[in-house]
Protein backbone atom coordinates (compact mmCIF):
# COMPACT_ATOMS: atom_id res chain seq x y z
CA UNK A 1 0.00 0.00 0.00
CA UNK A 2 1.10 3.55 -0.69
CA UNK A 3 2.10 5.57 2.36
CA UNK A 4 -0.06 8.58 3.07
CA UNK A 5 1.71 11.85 2.31
CA UNK A 6 0.35 13.48 5.43
CA UNK A 7 -2.74 13.96 7.55
CA UNK A 8 -5.09 16.78 6.64
CA UNK A 9 -7.34 18.62 9.07
CA UNK A 10 -10.65 19.95 7.71
CA UNK A 11 -12.45 22.93 9.22
CA UNK A 12 -16.11 23.06 8.20
CA UNK A 13 -18.71 25.80 8.29
CA UNK A 14 -22.11 26.35 6.65
CA UNK A 15 -24.29 29.29 5.79
CA UNK A 16 -28.00 29.84 5.16
CA UNK A 17 -29.06 26.29 6.00
CA UNK A 18 -32.66 25.16 5.59
CA UNK A 19 -34.76 25.40 8.73
CA UNK A 20 -36.51 22.10 9.36
CA UNK A 21 -37.63 22.73 12.96
CA UNK A 22 -40.90 24.29 14.06
CA UNK A 23 -40.49 26.98 16.67
CA UNK A 24 -36.68 26.91 16.56
CA UNK A 25 -33.77 26.70 14.15
CA UNK A 26 -32.11 23.53 12.84
CA UNK A 27 -29.47 21.74 14.94
CA UNK A 28 -26.88 20.91 12.23
CA UNK A 29 -24.11 18.33 12.22
CA UNK A 30 -21.74 17.46 9.35
CA UNK A 31 -20.66 13.94 8.48
CA UNK A 32 -17.57 13.17 6.37
CA UNK A 33 -17.71 10.02 4.22
CA UNK A 34 -15.17 8.52 1.83
CA UNK A 35 -15.88 6.37 -1.21
CA UNK A 36 -14.71 2.81 -0.66
CA UNK A 37 -13.89 2.27 -4.34
CA UNK A 38 -17.20 0.64 -5.21
CA UNK A 39 -19.70 2.58 -7.34
CA UNK A 40 -21.78 4.18 -4.62
CA UNK A 41 -20.45 2.69 -1.40
CA UNK A 42 -19.45 5.21 1.26
CA UNK A 43 -17.79 4.80 4.63
CA UNK A 44 -18.09 7.33 7.44
CA UNK A 45 -14.70 8.76 8.46
CA UNK A 46 -15.74 11.27 11.10
CA UNK A 47 -18.43 13.76 12.11
CA UNK A 48 -18.54 17.18 13.73
CA UNK A 49 -20.36 18.13 16.87
CA UNK A 50 -24.03 19.16 16.75
CA UNK A 51 -24.62 22.93 16.88
CA UNK A 52 -27.96 23.91 18.38
CA UNK A 53 -30.34 26.42 16.81
CA UNK A 54 -28.03 27.66 14.08
CA UNK A 55 -28.37 28.21 10.35
CA UNK A 56 -24.77 29.45 10.10
CA UNK A 57 -22.72 26.91 12.06
CA UNK A 58 -18.98 27.02 12.49
CA UNK A 59 -18.08 23.55 13.68
CA UNK A 60 -15.40 23.46 16.38
CA UNK A 61 -14.44 19.84 15.87
CA UNK A 62 -11.86 19.39 13.10
CA UNK A 63 -12.15 16.34 10.86
CA UNK A 64 -9.03 14.42 9.87
CA UNK A 65 -8.26 12.36 6.79
CA UNK A 66 -5.13 10.68 5.41
CA UNK A 67 -4.02 12.39 2.20
CA UNK A 68 -2.55 10.55 -0.80
CA UNK A 69 -1.48 12.70 -3.76
CA UNK A 70 -1.48 9.75 -6.15
CA UNK A 71 -5.10 8.76 -5.51
CA UNK A 72 -8.47 10.25 -6.39
CA UNK A 73 -10.00 10.35 -2.91
CA UNK A 74 -13.74 10.88 -3.27
CA UNK A 75 -15.34 12.56 -0.28
CA UNK A 76 -18.93 13.36 0.64
CA UNK A 77 -19.95 15.99 3.19
CA UNK A 78 -23.48 15.48 4.52
CA UNK A 79 -25.26 18.06 6.70
CA UNK A 80 -28.11 16.86 8.92
CA UNK A 81 -30.56 18.46 11.34
CA UNK A 82 -30.17 16.30 14.46
CA UNK A 83 -33.31 16.05 16.59
CA UNK A 84 -32.35 13.27 19.01
CA UNK A 85 -29.37 11.70 20.76
CA UNK A 86 -29.17 8.65 18.50
CA UNK A 87 -26.09 8.32 16.29
CA UNK A 88 -28.24 6.81 13.52
CA UNK A 89 -29.45 9.32 10.97
CA UNK A 90 -32.66 7.54 9.93
CA UNK A 91 -35.01 10.03 11.65
CA UNK A 92 -32.96 13.16 11.03
CA UNK A 93 -33.59 15.69 8.28
CA UNK A 94 -31.02 15.86 5.48
CA UNK A 95 -30.13 19.49 4.79
CA UNK A 96 -27.87 18.75 1.84
CA UNK A 97 -24.42 17.58 0.93
CA UNK A 98 -21.52 17.88 -1.49
CA UNK A 99 -19.41 15.31 -3.31
CA UNK A 100 -15.86 16.26 -4.26
CA UNK A 101 -12.29 14.97 -4.12
CA UNK A 102 -9.74 15.66 -1.41
CA UNK A 103 -7.48 16.98 -4.18
CA UNK A 104 -10.05 19.67 -4.99
CA UNK A 105 -10.24 20.66 -1.32
CA UNK A 106 -6.49 20.90 -0.64
CA UNK A 107 -5.79 22.74 -3.90
CA UNK A 108 -8.38 25.43 -3.01
CA UNK A 109 -7.58 28.03 -0.39
CA UNK A 110 -11.24 27.98 0.57
CA UNK A 111 -13.53 25.28 -0.86
CA UNK A 112 -17.14 26.52 -0.96
CA UNK A 113 -20.06 24.78 -2.71
CA UNK A 114 -23.87 24.96 -2.62
CA UNK A 115 -25.49 22.03 -0.84
CA UNK A 116 -27.29 19.43 -2.96
CA UNK A 117 -30.15 17.18 -1.89
CA UNK A 118 -28.85 14.59 -4.34
CA UNK A 119 -26.25 14.66 -7.08
CA UNK A 120 -27.21 17.37 -9.57
CA UNK A 121 -30.14 18.71 -7.53
CA UNK A 122 -29.50 21.78 -5.39
CA UNK A 123 -31.01 21.91 -1.92
CA UNK A 124 -32.29 25.41 -2.67
CA UNK A 125 -30.62 26.85 0.42
CA UNK A 126 -27.28 26.49 2.10
CA UNK A 127 -23.55 26.49 1.32
CA UNK A 128 -20.73 24.51 2.86
CA UNK A 129 -17.15 25.76 3.23
CA UNK A 130 -14.19 23.48 3.89
CA UNK A 131 -10.69 24.72 4.74
CA UNK A 132 -7.83 22.19 4.70
CA UNK A 133 -4.69 22.40 6.83
CA UNK A 134 -1.84 19.96 7.05
CA UNK A 135 -1.29 18.39 10.47
CA UNK A 136 2.45 18.62 10.84
CA UNK A 137 5.22 20.47 12.64
CA UNK A 138 7.05 22.00 9.70
CA UNK A 139 10.25 22.84 11.55
CA UNK A 140 13.50 20.98 11.09
CA UNK A 141 16.82 21.15 12.93
CA UNK A 142 19.81 21.67 10.64
CA UNK A 143 22.97 20.44 12.37
CA UNK A 144 26.67 20.35 11.65
CA UNK A 145 28.56 18.02 14.02
CA UNK A 146 32.14 16.89 14.45
CA UNK A 147 34.12 14.94 17.03
CA UNK A 148 37.60 15.14 18.47
CA UNK A 149 39.86 12.59 20.14
CA UNK A 150 37.47 9.66 19.93
CA UNK A 151 38.47 6.34 21.48
CA UNK A 152 40.00 3.90 19.04
CA UNK A 153 37.88 0.73 18.99
CA UNK A 154 39.84 -1.09 16.27
CA UNK A 155 43.01 -3.20 16.67
CA UNK A 156 44.02 -2.59 13.04
CA UNK A 157 43.59 1.04 12.00
CA UNK A 158 41.30 3.57 13.63
CA UNK A 159 37.60 3.73 14.49
CA UNK A 160 35.01 4.27 11.72
CA UNK A 161 32.64 6.62 13.58
CA UNK A 162 29.03 7.51 12.83
CA UNK A 163 26.33 9.28 14.84
CA UNK A 164 22.82 8.26 15.83
CA UNK A 165 20.26 10.70 17.25
CA UNK A 166 17.40 9.28 19.32
CA UNK A 167 14.02 10.68 20.35
CA UNK A 168 12.80 9.98 23.87
CA UNK A 169 9.98 7.45 23.89
CA UNK A 170 7.77 6.09 26.63
CA UNK A 171 9.51 5.22 29.89
CA UNK A 172 13.20 4.53 29.32
CA UNK A 173 12.85 3.78 25.61
CA UNK A 174 14.60 5.70 22.83
CA UNK A 175 13.54 5.79 19.16
CA UNK A 176 16.06 6.31 16.38
CA UNK A 177 15.48 9.62 14.58
CA UNK A 178 18.63 10.00 12.43
CA UNK A 179 21.78 8.09 11.46
CA UNK A 180 24.78 9.83 9.88
CA UNK A 181 27.20 8.57 7.29
CA UNK A 182 30.25 6.55 8.41
CA UNK A 183 33.64 8.26 8.28
CA UNK A 184 36.34 5.65 7.81
CA UNK A 185 39.52 5.41 9.87
CA UNK A 186 39.22 8.77 11.62
CA UNK A 187 39.21 9.75 15.30
CA UNK A 188 38.49 13.41 14.50
CA UNK A 189 35.54 13.15 12.06
CA UNK A 190 33.54 15.98 10.50
CA UNK A 191 30.09 14.78 9.45
CA UNK A 192 28.05 16.31 6.65
CA UNK A 193 25.48 18.94 7.57
CA UNK A 194 22.11 17.23 7.93
CA UNK A 195 18.47 18.09 8.54
CA UNK A 196 16.01 16.19 10.74
CA UNK A 197 12.42 17.22 11.40
CA UNK A 198 11.59 18.35 14.93
CA UNK A 199 8.60 16.00 14.78
CA UNK A 200 11.00 13.08 14.41
CA UNK A 201 13.63 14.45 16.79
CA UNK A 202 11.58 15.59 19.78
CA UNK A 203 7.89 15.61 18.86
CA UNK A 204 8.27 19.36 18.35
CA UNK A 205 9.10 19.98 22.02
CA UNK A 206 12.43 21.84 22.22
CA UNK A 207 12.69 21.17 25.97
CA UNK A 208 12.70 17.40 25.44
CA UNK A 209 16.07 15.65 25.71
CA UNK A 210 17.52 13.72 22.80
CA UNK A 211 20.29 11.12 22.97
CA UNK A 212 23.34 11.45 20.72
CA UNK A 213 25.34 8.22 20.36
CA UNK A 214 28.70 7.97 18.62
CA UNK A 215 29.46 4.45 17.34
CA UNK A 216 32.24 2.60 15.58
CA UNK A 217 31.03 0.78 12.47
CA UNK A 218 32.14 -2.84 12.29
CA UNK A 219 31.17 -4.70 9.11
CA UNK A 220 31.67 -8.18 10.59
CA UNK A 221 30.03 -7.69 14.00
CA UNK A 222 27.55 -5.30 15.53
CA UNK A 223 28.74 -1.71 15.87
CA UNK A 224 30.50 -0.68 19.07
CA UNK A 225 29.41 2.25 21.19
CA UNK A 226 32.15 4.85 21.59
CA UNK A 227 30.13 7.17 23.80
CA UNK A 228 26.89 9.09 24.20
CA UNK A 229 25.22 12.05 25.87
CA UNK A 230 21.73 13.47 26.32
CA UNK A 231 20.79 17.09 25.86
CA UNK A 232 17.60 19.16 25.39
CA UNK A 233 17.20 20.34 21.79
CA UNK A 234 16.94 23.91 23.07
CA UNK A 235 20.52 23.68 24.35
CA UNK A 236 21.80 22.65 20.92
CA UNK A 237 20.44 25.92 19.54
CA UNK A 238 23.13 27.78 21.49
CA UNK A 239 25.40 26.73 18.61
CA UNK A 240 23.73 29.34 16.41
CA UNK A 241 26.64 31.74 16.94
CA UNK A 242 29.27 29.64 18.74
CA UNK A 243 30.61 26.08 18.87
CA UNK A 244 29.42 24.04 21.85
CA UNK A 245 30.99 20.81 23.10
CA UNK A 246 29.70 17.68 24.84
CA UNK A 247 31.65 14.91 26.46
CA UNK A 248 31.07 11.55 24.80
CA UNK A 249 30.57 9.12 27.72
CA UNK A 250 30.64 5.31 27.59
CA UNK A 251 28.42 4.19 30.55
CA UNK A 252 30.28 0.91 31.22
CA UNK A 253 33.72 2.55 31.20
CA UNK A 254 32.48 5.24 33.56
CA UNK A 255 31.32 2.56 36.02
CA UNK A 256 34.55 0.58 35.93
CA UNK A 257 37.22 3.28 35.90
CA UNK A 258 37.44 6.02 38.49
CA UNK A 259 39.98 7.87 36.36
CA UNK A 260 37.71 7.77 33.28
CA UNK A 261 36.91 11.19 31.82
CA UNK A 262 35.35 10.65 28.44
CA UNK A 263 35.70 8.80 25.14
CA UNK A 264 36.07 11.96 23.11
CA UNK A 265 34.30 15.24 22.49
CA UNK A 266 31.36 15.87 20.14
CA UNK A 267 31.26 19.46 18.92
CA UNK A 268 28.14 21.16 17.57
CA UNK A 269 29.48 23.64 15.05
CA UNK A 270 26.03 24.95 14.16
CA UNK A 271 22.39 24.24 14.91
CA UNK A 272 19.46 26.20 13.57
CA UNK A 273 15.76 25.72 13.01
CA UNK A 274 14.52 25.92 9.44
CA UNK A 275 11.09 25.41 7.97
CA UNK A 276 10.70 22.07 6.19
CA UNK A 277 7.93 22.90 3.73
CA UNK A 278 5.84 20.04 2.36
CA UNK A 279 4.09 19.31 -0.94
CA UNK A 280 0.78 20.48 0.52
CA UNK A 281 2.33 23.75 1.68
CA UNK A 282 3.17 24.54 -1.95
CA UNK A 283 -0.17 23.36 -3.34
CA UNK A 284 -2.16 25.21 -0.69
CA UNK A 285 0.00 28.24 -1.43
CA UNK A 286 -1.36 28.25 -4.98
CA UNK A 287 1.25 26.23 -6.87
CA UNK A 288 -0.32 24.96 -10.10
CA UNK A 289 0.59 21.54 -11.51
CA UNK A 290 0.53 21.83 -15.29
CA UNK A 291 -0.21 18.49 -16.94
CA UNK A 292 0.99 17.68 -20.48
CA UNK A 293 0.54 14.42 -22.41
CA UNK A 294 2.75 12.98 -25.18
CA UNK A 295 1.44 9.96 -27.13
CA UNK A 296 3.45 7.53 -29.25
CA UNK A 297 2.09 7.18 -32.81
CA UNK A 298 4.96 5.14 -34.24
CA UNK A 299 4.33 2.24 -36.62
CA UNK A 300 5.37 -0.41 -34.10
CA UNK A 301 2.01 0.10 -32.39
CA UNK A 302 0.31 -1.66 -35.30
CA UNK A 303 -2.56 -0.59 -37.57
CA UNK A 304 -5.20 1.06 -35.33
CA UNK A 305 -7.91 -0.74 -37.32
CA UNK A 306 -6.53 -4.14 -36.27
CA UNK A 307 -7.51 -5.70 -32.92
CA UNK A 308 -3.81 -6.54 -32.45
CA UNK A 309 -2.84 -2.85 -32.43
CA UNK A 310 -2.11 -1.04 -29.19
CA UNK A 311 -4.12 1.87 -30.63
CA UNK A 312 -7.14 -0.31 -31.38
CA UNK A 313 -10.12 0.94 -29.38
CA UNK A 314 -12.07 -2.03 -28.07
CA UNK A 315 -15.88 -2.28 -28.31
CA UNK A 316 -16.13 -1.02 -24.72
CA UNK A 317 -14.17 2.09 -25.76
CA UNK A 318 -10.76 1.56 -24.18
CA UNK A 319 -7.15 0.65 -24.90
CA UNK A 320 -3.96 0.92 -22.85
CA UNK A 321 -3.29 4.49 -24.04
CA UNK A 322 -6.74 5.68 -23.02
CA UNK A 323 -6.56 3.91 -19.66
CA UNK A 324 -3.18 5.54 -18.86
CA UNK A 325 -4.42 9.01 -19.85
CA UNK A 326 -7.56 8.66 -17.77
CA UNK A 327 -5.90 7.13 -14.69
CA UNK A 328 -3.16 9.75 -14.37
CA UNK A 329 -5.20 12.70 -15.62
CA UNK A 330 -8.01 12.10 -13.12
CA UNK A 331 -5.56 12.73 -10.27
CA UNK A 332 -3.55 15.61 -11.73
CA UNK A 333 -6.52 17.65 -12.99
CA UNK A 334 -7.50 18.65 -9.45
CA UNK A 335 -4.30 20.69 -9.15
CA UNK A 336 -4.78 22.82 -12.29
CA UNK A 337 -7.44 25.51 -12.00
CA UNK A 338 -8.14 26.11 -15.71
CA UNK A 339 -8.18 22.37 -16.62
CA UNK A 340 -6.53 23.19 -19.98
CA UNK A 341 -3.98 20.52 -20.82
CA UNK A 342 -1.55 20.60 -23.78
CA UNK A 343 -1.49 17.24 -25.58
CA UNK A 344 0.93 16.14 -28.29
CA UNK A 345 1.68 13.16 -30.48
CA UNK A 346 5.02 12.00 -31.86
CA UNK A 347 6.27 9.61 -34.52
CA UNK A 348 3.45 10.08 -37.04
CA UNK A 349 2.93 11.51 -40.50
CA UNK A 350 0.54 14.38 -40.00
CA UNK A 351 -1.94 15.90 -42.47
CA UNK A 352 -2.10 17.85 -44.70
CA UNK A 353 1.54 17.55 -45.88
CA UNK A 354 2.16 14.12 -44.23
CA UNK A 355 5.56 15.05 -42.83
CA UNK A 356 6.81 13.10 -39.82
CA UNK A 357 6.37 15.09 -36.60
CA UNK A 358 7.61 14.42 -33.08
CA UNK A 359 5.58 17.10 -31.32
CA UNK A 360 2.33 17.73 -33.21
CA UNK A 361 -0.73 19.07 -31.40
CA UNK A 362 -3.14 16.25 -30.72
CA UNK A 363 -6.03 18.51 -31.72
CA UNK A 364 -4.13 19.57 -34.91
CA UNK A 365 -4.11 23.24 -33.82
CA UNK A 366 -0.40 24.19 -33.50
CA UNK A 367 -1.32 27.59 -32.06
CA UNK A 368 -3.57 26.17 -29.36
CA UNK A 369 -2.65 22.61 -28.31
CA UNK A 370 -4.78 22.82 -25.16
CA UNK A 371 -7.53 20.30 -24.47
CA UNK A 372 -10.38 20.98 -22.06
CA UNK A 373 -9.96 18.55 -19.19
CA UNK A 374 -9.02 14.89 -19.35
CA UNK A 375 -12.05 14.19 -21.53
CA UNK A 376 -10.74 16.76 -24.01
CA UNK A 377 -7.45 14.85 -24.29
CA UNK A 378 -9.33 11.61 -24.87
CA UNK A 379 -11.55 13.18 -27.54
CA UNK A 380 -8.50 14.63 -29.33
CA UNK A 381 -6.72 11.26 -29.19
CA UNK A 382 -9.73 9.43 -30.66
CA UNK A 383 -9.84 11.92 -33.52
CA UNK A 384 -6.07 11.86 -34.12
CA UNK A 385 -5.79 8.09 -34.33
CA UNK A 386 -8.01 7.99 -37.43
CA UNK A 387 -6.35 10.99 -39.10
CA UNK A 388 -2.59 10.35 -38.85
CA UNK A 389 -0.34 7.72 -40.38
CA UNK A 390 1.71 5.79 -37.87
CA UNK A 391 5.40 6.02 -38.73
CA UNK A 392 8.58 6.54 -36.67
CA UNK A 393 11.15 6.69 -35.17
CA UNK A 394 10.49 6.86 -31.39
CA UNK A 395 12.01 10.19 -30.35
CA UNK A 396 11.35 11.58 -26.87
CA UNK A 397 13.69 14.58 -26.77
CA UNK A 398 11.53 16.97 -28.89
CA UNK A 399 8.51 16.77 -26.59
CA UNK A 400 10.64 16.88 -23.42
CA UNK A 401 12.40 19.97 -24.76
CA UNK A 402 9.04 21.51 -25.73
CA UNK A 403 7.64 21.22 -22.18
CA UNK A 404 10.96 22.22 -20.61
CA UNK A 405 10.75 25.58 -22.41
CA UNK A 406 7.59 26.38 -20.43
CA UNK A 407 9.21 25.11 -17.24
CA UNK A 408 12.27 27.26 -17.96
CA UNK A 409 10.05 30.35 -18.25
CA UNK A 410 8.44 29.48 -14.91
CA UNK A 411 11.90 29.02 -13.37
CA UNK A 412 12.65 32.66 -14.11
CA UNK A 413 9.98 33.70 -11.61
CA UNK A 414 11.10 34.01 -7.97
CA UNK A 415 7.93 32.33 -6.71
CA UNK A 416 6.82 28.72 -6.20
CA UNK A 417 3.71 28.94 -8.36
CA UNK A 418 4.20 26.64 -11.38
CA UNK A 419 5.26 23.00 -11.76
CA UNK A 420 5.05 20.79 -14.88
CA UNK A 421 4.28 17.08 -15.17
CA UNK A 422 4.82 15.45 -18.58
CA UNK A 423 3.19 12.07 -19.17
CA UNK A 424 4.70 10.12 -22.10
CA UNK A 425 2.93 6.95 -23.19
CA UNK A 426 4.99 4.76 -25.52
CA UNK A 427 5.12 1.23 -26.91
CA UNK A 428 8.77 0.60 -27.57
CA UNK A 429 12.49 1.18 -27.55
CA UNK A 430 13.54 4.80 -27.63
CA UNK A 431 15.51 5.88 -30.73
CA UNK A 432 17.10 9.13 -29.55
CA UNK A 433 18.38 7.86 -26.18
CA UNK A 434 21.44 10.14 -26.04
CA UNK A 435 19.46 13.29 -26.87
CA UNK A 436 16.80 12.27 -24.36
CA UNK A 437 19.38 11.81 -21.63
CA UNK A 438 20.67 15.32 -22.32
CA UNK A 439 17.12 16.73 -22.30
CA UNK A 440 16.34 15.05 -18.95
CA UNK A 441 19.53 16.37 -17.34
CA UNK A 442 18.58 19.90 -18.44
CA UNK A 443 14.98 19.42 -17.29
CA UNK A 444 16.14 18.24 -13.85
CA UNK A 445 17.19 21.85 -13.17
CA UNK A 446 13.61 23.02 -13.87
CA UNK A 447 10.21 22.73 -12.12
CA UNK A 448 9.33 19.56 -14.01
CA UNK A 449 8.69 15.81 -13.64
CA UNK A 450 8.48 13.18 -16.39
CA UNK A 451 6.29 10.08 -16.18
CA UNK A 452 6.77 7.35 -18.79
CA UNK A 453 4.19 4.59 -19.14
CA UNK A 454 5.25 1.72 -21.38
CA UNK A 455 2.35 -0.07 -23.11
CA UNK A 456 2.53 -3.45 -24.84
CA UNK A 457 5.12 -6.16 -24.41
CA UNK A 458 8.32 -4.48 -25.67
CA UNK A 459 11.72 -4.51 -23.96
CA UNK A 460 11.86 -1.34 -21.87
CA UNK A 461 15.44 -1.56 -20.56
CA UNK A 462 16.32 1.90 -21.88
CA UNK A 463 13.38 3.38 -19.94
CA UNK A 464 14.70 1.88 -16.72
CA UNK A 465 18.02 3.62 -17.38
CA UNK A 466 16.18 6.94 -17.73
CA UNK A 467 14.32 6.28 -14.46
CA UNK A 468 17.64 6.44 -12.61
CA UNK A 469 16.52 4.25 -9.69
CA UNK A 470 19.54 1.98 -10.17
CA UNK A 471 22.09 4.78 -10.63
CA UNK A 472 22.42 8.48 -11.38
CA UNK A 473 21.45 9.40 -14.95
CA UNK A 474 24.10 11.45 -16.75
CA UNK A 475 24.24 13.39 -20.00
CA UNK A 476 26.67 12.54 -22.82
CA UNK A 477 29.20 14.93 -21.32
CA UNK A 478 28.94 13.21 -17.92
CA UNK A 479 26.81 15.86 -16.21
CA UNK A 480 24.52 14.17 -13.63
CA UNK A 481 20.86 15.06 -13.13
CA UNK A 482 20.33 17.78 -10.55
CA UNK A 483 17.54 15.64 -9.05
CA UNK A 484 15.60 12.50 -9.96
CA UNK A 485 12.61 13.54 -12.09
CA UNK A 486 11.73 10.44 -14.16
CA UNK A 487 9.35 7.65 -13.17
CA UNK A 488 8.90 4.71 -15.58
CA UNK A 489 6.22 2.05 -15.21
CA UNK A 490 5.33 -0.77 -17.65
CA UNK A 491 1.56 -0.90 -18.09
CA UNK A 492 1.54 -4.71 -18.25
CA UNK A 493 2.16 -4.84 -14.50
CA UNK A 494 -1.27 -3.27 -14.00
CA UNK A 495 -3.42 -5.08 -16.56
CA UNK A 496 -5.27 -7.04 -13.88
CA UNK A 497 -4.97 -4.46 -11.13
CA UNK A 498 -7.62 -1.93 -10.07
CA UNK A 499 -7.76 1.12 -12.32
CA UNK A 500 -6.37 3.38 -9.60
CA UNK A 501 -3.21 1.29 -9.09
CA UNK A 502 -1.41 2.69 -12.15
CA UNK A 503 -1.90 6.30 -11.08
CA UNK A 504 -0.83 5.52 -7.52
CA UNK A 505 2.46 4.06 -8.75
CA UNK A 506 3.42 6.61 -11.41
CA UNK A 507 2.44 9.65 -9.35
CA UNK A 508 3.90 8.52 -6.01
CA UNK A 509 7.21 10.35 -6.65
CA UNK A 510 5.74 13.68 -7.81
CA UNK A 511 5.23 15.29 -4.36
CA UNK A 512 8.86 14.58 -3.40
CA UNK A 513 10.12 15.79 -6.80
CA UNK A 514 8.16 19.04 -6.57
CA UNK A 515 9.45 19.77 -3.06
CA UNK A 516 13.02 18.90 -4.05
CA UNK A 517 12.94 21.47 -6.87
CA UNK A 518 11.67 24.36 -4.75
CA UNK A 519 14.02 23.40 -1.93
CA UNK A 520 16.92 23.39 -4.42
CA UNK A 521 15.89 26.91 -5.46
CA UNK A 522 15.35 27.92 -1.82
CA UNK A 523 11.79 29.02 -2.66
CA UNK A 524 9.19 29.03 0.09
CA UNK A 525 5.50 28.54 -0.70
CA UNK A 526 3.36 31.57 -1.42
CA UNK A 527 1.63 32.51 1.86
CA UNK A 528 3.62 29.96 3.90
CA UNK A 529 1.83 28.46 6.92
CA UNK A 530 2.63 28.96 10.55
CA UNK A 531 5.70 26.70 11.05
CA UNK A 532 4.28 25.07 14.21
CA UNK A 533 0.99 24.02 12.61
Amino acid sequence: MAQCVTKVQLTISCENLMDKDVGSLSDPLCILLQNTGADDQWMELDRTERVKNCQKPQFAKKLQVDYYFERVQKLKFGVYDIDNKSTALNDDDYLGGVECTLGQVVSSKTFTRPLQLKKGKLAGKGNITVIAEELRDKRAAVLQLEARNLDNKDFMGKSDPFLELYRQGDGDSWQLAYRSEVIKNNLNPNWKTFSVSLQSLCNGDLQKPIKVACNDMDESTSSDLIGEFTVPVQELLEATDKVIEFECIHPEKKKKKKSYKNSGIVRVRSCKIEIDYSFLDYVMGGCQINFTVGIDFTGSNGDPRSPDSLHFISPNGVNEYLTAIWSVGQVVQDYDTDKLFPAFGFGAQVPPNWKVSHEFSLNFDPNNPYCQGVQGIIDAYRNAIVNVRLYGPTNFSPIITHVSQFAAAAAQQPTATQYYVLLIITDGEITDLDQTRNAIVESSKLPMSIIIVGVGGADFKAMEVLDGDDGVLKSLTGEPVARDIVQFVPFRQFQNAPREALAQTVLAEVPKQLVSYFRMRNLAPVNPPNPTQ
